[in-house]
């Protein structure tokens, strides 16, 4: 059984925290830099990307969260994707950086343009059509050479990863489909 930590500071990451449940693993509510003490893995949710990092730097989080970063599987979904990126347009704190893509913030729209579809997401080799929550959601406008694509929705790169860094512009949590956070708990 693996200990996964959600980043607990805002955002729906009670839902991340069911389907880590459901699939048989613990999930622990990160709230706090020594929450992520003993965590195999880390999401870090949807919510407001620049609220969440307020609060990470206010909470003197960083430097803890770069180097579990650095050294173990991260899942980030809509503002969790923000954060875990290069670089996003009018963001006024910096993100971590960990996944080589460029961001457009809420570039689907605003919440009232929130829908929901089907993509193909390419389970290393084994594709698999999913359910996609899209709210207010970032589109990856750019992508650096060892990011590899997992899912589009239409044109738009919406599912990456590179090394041991995963990111959704949707969110996974929010269907009753498990396989994203299984992937990410048992493949990545």
């Amino acid at each position: 059984m693996a200990r996964i930590g959600v980043l607990a500071l805002q955002g729906d990451f009670e839902k991340h925290s069911l389907m880590i449940e459901q699939l048989g693993h613990q999930a622990v509510a990160v709230k706090k830099k020594e929450h992520l003490s003993g965590c195999d893995r880390l999401i870090m949710p949807g919510g407001e990307s620049t609220a969440i990092l307020k609060l990470i730097d206010r909470l003197g989080m960083r430097d803890t969260l770069e180097k579990f970063i650095a050294g173990h599987p991260v899942m980030g979904t809509c503002a969790g994707l923000i954060m875990l990126a290069r670089q996003a347009d009018r963001l006024p704190v910096p993100p971590f950086a960990a996944i080589d893509i460029l961001v457009q913030r809420n570039a689907y729209g605003r919440q009232i343009d929130s829908f929901i579809d089907r993509i193909d997401v390419d389970f290393d080799g084994c594709n698999k059509q999913m359910e996609a929550v899209f709210i207010r959601a970032p589109k990856i406008v750019a992508l650096g050479p060892e990011v590899r694509v997992m899912a589009r929705h239409k044109q738009d790169v919406v599912l990456a990863r590179q090394k041991h860094i995963m990111v959704a512009s949707f969110h996974p949590e929010l269907t009753e489909d498990g396989a994203l956070h299984d992937f990410f708990i048992n493949k990545l």
